[in-house]
């Protein structure tokens, strides 16, 4: 099947969906929406729509041509399988491991595309990773970095929960997949703290779950060390290895983001870290190559847009663009990191990642 992409739904009207449906409207599809409880006006018909129901979402598929999925991440291979049993192709933004090893199961006899991992990280940040490793003859490490902050931190924690709390304490508990030495193996998340100074900004990073997405099935063979860190402010690690473990929150996961939701509420100034390096040889020389970007909010459709939404949001619709214009196939598992960067920027949404500004801000 060569479907294309007009008729586009996107499931859940969080601060990211509503994004995500805005953009791919100002795009050009014809979008449509769904939401449990749908509140707010939109410029494109919306639904109340339960999407653990098989049937009703089946109906809300129809005449569709692809779903987005902007759900927490325990919805998603339930909506990638109603989605491939009804010939819709399916994007999400899941940094989930096992949902994701799921739903490229699910894409071997899959008649359309099912693309998880659409976002920042996963997402964008293994398009980037990607593009510097292709530089080289032969690798020795990638690492790639991203921290998504508020501007003006306060406490001793330093952090917003601008995105899923669910997400974030996912992140921060499920053991984190590596190459380490050339071999492929999994490691605790909190561990591996580092330094980093990004336009000289003092930062930590420590591994956390689900950012590499496929990179390693990937590149297993091909170097010698690949991982993914989360960029915090300094002290932010100790604190929440003393919250999830000394206190025992690992075993109380939902509870444990609201309270942290609850002490961290979102903020409208917030700030999201890049920092890419890959590491080998090229021609002989032993070479690094980097990527370092600070990015900041965006005026969108005549409203100032929080940083973690639009990278998001921009990220997903990109690749919806380009299954749309045959740049991407039509058909089977995308893995984000062969998805060309350059081409990626060129997309009517990827443009958003390309803005030049002093230190790399947008804004």
């Amino acid at each position: 099947m060569n479907k294309s992409i007009d008729s586009v739904l996107v499931l859940g009207l969080g601060k990211v969906g509503h994004l995500v449906a805005l953009l791919l409207h100002e795009t050009g599809f014809k979008v449509a929406a769904a939401d449990l409880n749908p509140a707010a006006p939109f410029p494109f018909p919306v639904q109340a729509l339960d999407v653990a129901n098989a049937v009703d979402l089946a109906a809300a598929l129809k005449g569709r041509d692809a779903v987005l999925s902007c759900l927490p991440y325990h919805f998603n291979l339930g909506v990638a399988r109603v989605a491939a049993e009804c010939g819709v192709h399916y994007f999400d933004l899941t940094e989930d491991v096992r949902t994701t090893r799921e739903i490229k199961q699910l894409s071997r006899t899959a008649p359309v595309v099912m693309a998880p991992q659409c976002g920042l990280a996963p997402g964008f940040i293994a398009i980037v990773g990607a593009s510097l490793a292709a530089k080289f003859d032969r690798l020795r490490s990638i690492k790639l970095r991203v921290g998504a902050l508020p501007k003006h931190p306060t406490g001793l924690l330093g952090y917003a929960f601008n995105w899923s709390p669910e997400g974030v304490v996912n992140e921060y508990l499920n053991d984190c997949e590596v190459i380490e030495d050339g071999v492929r193996k999994w490691v605790s998340p909190l561990e591996w703290l580092e330094k980093l100074v990004i336009y000289g900004l003092q930062l930590e990073a420590f591994t956390t779950s689900g950012g590499l997405g496929t990179m390693c099935e990937t590149y297993d063979g091909l170097v010698e060390n690949l991982d993914y860190k989360s960029i915090r402010y300094p002290g932010h690690a100790a604190l929440m290895n003393f919250f999830l473990h000394e206190l025992l929150m690992r075993e109380d996961r939902a509870n444990a983001g609201r309270i942290l939701v609850n002490a961290k509420p979102p903020v409208s100034e917030d700030v999201v870290y890049i920092h890419a390096s890959v590491e080998g040889w090229i021609a002989g020389n032993l070479s690094r190559e980097e990527f370092v970007k600070v990015y900041s909010p965006v005026m969108i459709a005549g409203e100032k847009r929080r940083t973690i939404a639009w990278t998001t949001a921009a990220s997903i619709c990109a690749v919806v663009e380009m299954v749309r214009s045959g740049i991407l196939p039509a058909q089977g598992f995308i893995k984000q990191e062969a998805i060309g960067l350059d081409a990626f920027l060129a997309t009517h949404n990827g443009r958003l990642y390309a803005g030049k500004g002093h230190g790399g801000h947008l804004g």
